[in-house]
């Protein structure tokens, strides 16, 4: 197994520096699809393609860090470090989702997307990072980014599966958790709040509830905000801040 990055930057650039017209929305259309009229050729479907000015800004910021080269370095050493041995080959493409002002393109929804339903992408050989219009590009970004979603892409490969329960979409992302060596802000397995969130995953590992598993990821606040239901996951126990007790070996 190994990993590629594809260079999509400058082929959205030349779109976006079109006139948002129809003819834009289907040379957008054409690098997606390809020659097909169904399938997925290009993995470019987190850019909003009649967005704004303000996207060409971020793709150039990308750009003048050198995104893809920096992506391109990360592969290089994620390559060496591999186990899983066969021959398929992963090709890498940035997509960068407007949370700013695109009009479909909301923060949270978009972010589970991204990171838990893979199988069109793993199925085509793709990994595609997310990032985002709000965001300020750095080096430790593109690196800690592009490493999440390879390791994302690894985690479905090895299972072979789609994610069903929340203990399965707990296990992907304690699994990215220690391949990124990222540090989670909560250590205190004696406190109050997680003995609440160890009891609550082990009530509800075996759910397959969407809107429980989604709430147990980003809690009740932007539950809220999305009209989704609430079951009482407060903003500080998302699954990010509390992966660290899985480490320890609570799931």
């Amino acid at each position: 197994m190994s990993f590629k990055v594809i260079p999509v930057l400058d082929s959205m650039l030349d779109i976006y520096n079109k006139p948002r017209s129809p003819e834009r929305f289907k040379e957008y259309l054409a690098i997606l699809k390809g020659s097909s009229k169904s399938d997925l050729k290009i993995p470019i479907a987190g850019f909003n393609p009649m967005a704004k000015d303000h996207v060409i800004d971020k793709i150039q910021e990308l750009k003048k860090i050198n995104a893809e080269e920096i992506i391109k370095s990360i592969l290089m050493e994620v390559n060496k470090n591999l186990t899983l041995k066969n021959n398929t080959s992963f090709s890498v493409f940035i997509n960068v989702a407007d949370d700013v002002k695109g009009g479909w393109t909301n923060y949270y929804t978009t972010d589970f997307d991204s990171k838990f339903k893979l199988n069109a992408f793993v199925e085509r050989n793709f990994c595609v990072p997310y990032f985002w219009t709000s965001e300020m590009y750095s080096k430790e970004i593109i690196i800690k980014r592009t490493k999440e979603y390879v390791y994302r892409t690894i985690y479905w490969a090895q299972n072979n599966r789609r994610l069903k329960t929340l203990e399965d979409f707990v296990h992907q992302e304690r699994f990215v958790c220690v391949k990124t060596h990222s540090k989670l802000s909560i250590n205190n397995s004696k406190s109050e709040s997680y003995n609440f969130i160890k009891s609550y995953y082990e009530k509800n590992k075996d759910s397959d509830d969407y809107n429980l598993i989604f709430n147990f990821m980003y809690g009740d606040a932007v539950c809220e905000t999305l009209s989704y239901p609430t079951f009482g996951i407060s903003e500080h126990f998302i699954l990010f801040d509390i992966l660290i007790y899985s480490i320890k070996g609570f799931v």
